[in-house]
C-alpha cells in the first residue's frame, strides 16, 4: 500500500490561479543547456521537500517557482483551453520500417527531439538501422512534454520510467525560463474538477501567456519570460 501523502498525489488546478501540488511531489530545477548537436540537462535547485504546495501559473510571482498571489493583482486569465481528447485521438502517426512515432504538436520547444543523426521524424524514417532507431526512441523519449511516444513493433508505447516529480525548466540557450515538466502519470486536475489523461510526460506553462492552458505551447521563448527578474 502506498504512503498517505502518495495515495494523495495530484496537481490541482485554481481557476485563474496556481496548481496546488499535494502528496510530497519532489520539487527540482533542471537547466537545459547545449552539448555539441543535442541539449543535455544540467541540476539546478533542489527545493524543500514539502507534502503541499503552490506553484506559480501567472508568470508574476516575485517568488518563483512558487505562488506569492500575484495572479490576484494583475487579473490573471488562467482560463484551461487544451483539448481534454486523449493523446491517442490527437496524435498524428508516422510509419518507420521498424518503428511508429506518434506526435500530438503540443511543443514546448525543449528541443530534445533533435539528435546528433537528425530529428525524431528523420530517425523514424531510417529506424531499420539498429542505431538510429535506438536515438530516435531516445529522442522521442526525452521530450518533456509527452509530445513524442514512440511505439515498437507491436504498437506498444516505449516510456522513459519516471518516479514521480515535478522540474522548473530553465532554457539557457534560450536565455528565458521555461515550464513545468511534470514526470511520472501525477493526476491533474482541472479547475473543473475534470481529470486530464494521467500521462509520464507533461509540460505546464508557467508564464501565463500559452494559447493552450494548462499546458506549455512555447510562449515563454516569444515572450521572454524570466523567473529571476
Amino acid at each position: 500500500m502506498l504512503p498517505q501523502g502518495e495515495r494523495k498525489r495530484k496537481i490541482k488546478i485554481v481557476k485563474d490561479g496556481p496548481y496546488l501540488v499535494a502528496g510530497s511531489v519532489p520539487l527540482t530545477e533542471k537547466i537545459i543547456v547545449p552539448k555539441g548537436k543535442v541539449n543535455v540537462y544540467q541540476q539546478g535547485r533542489e527545493f524543500p521537500p514539502a507534502e503541499e504546495y503552490a506553484l506559480c501559473r501567472c508568470g508574476h510571482s516575485k517568488n518563483p517557482p512558487y505562488c506569492d498571489g500575484s495572479h490576484e493583482t494583475v487579473d490573471f486569465d488562467g482560463t484551461e483551453t487544451a483539448s481534454r481528447a486523449d493523446y491517442a485521438v490527437r496524435a498524428d502517426i508516422q510509419e518507420g520500417p521498424d518503428l511508429t512515432l506518434l506526435d500530438d504538436n503540443r511543443c514546448a520547444f525543449a528541443r530534445f527531439c533533435h539528435g546528433k543523426d537528425g530529428s525524431v521524424w528523420e530517425l523514424t524514417e531510417r529506424s531499420d538501422d539498429p542505431q538510429l532507431r535506438e536515438e530516435a526512441i531516445q529522442t522521442a523519449c526525452d521530450c518533456p512534454a509527452g509530445r513524442l511516444v514512440a511505439l515498437d513493433r507491436d504498437g506498444q508505447p516505449i516510456e522513459p520510467e519516471y518516479e514521480p516529480a515535478i522540474e522548473v525548466l530553465q532554457d539557457r540557450a534560450k536565455k528565458v525560463s521555461g515550464p513545468l515538466f511534470v514526470k511520472g502519470n501525477i493526476p491533474i486536475e482541472a479547475a473543473d474538477g475534470t481529470i486530464y489523461e494521467v500521462r509520464n510526460r507533461v509540460t505546464l506553462c508557467r508564464c501565463g501567456r500559452s494559447a493552450n492552458k494548462p499546458f506549455c505551447d512555447a510562449t515563454h521563448i516569444p515572450v521572454r519570460y524570466r523567473d529571476d527578474k
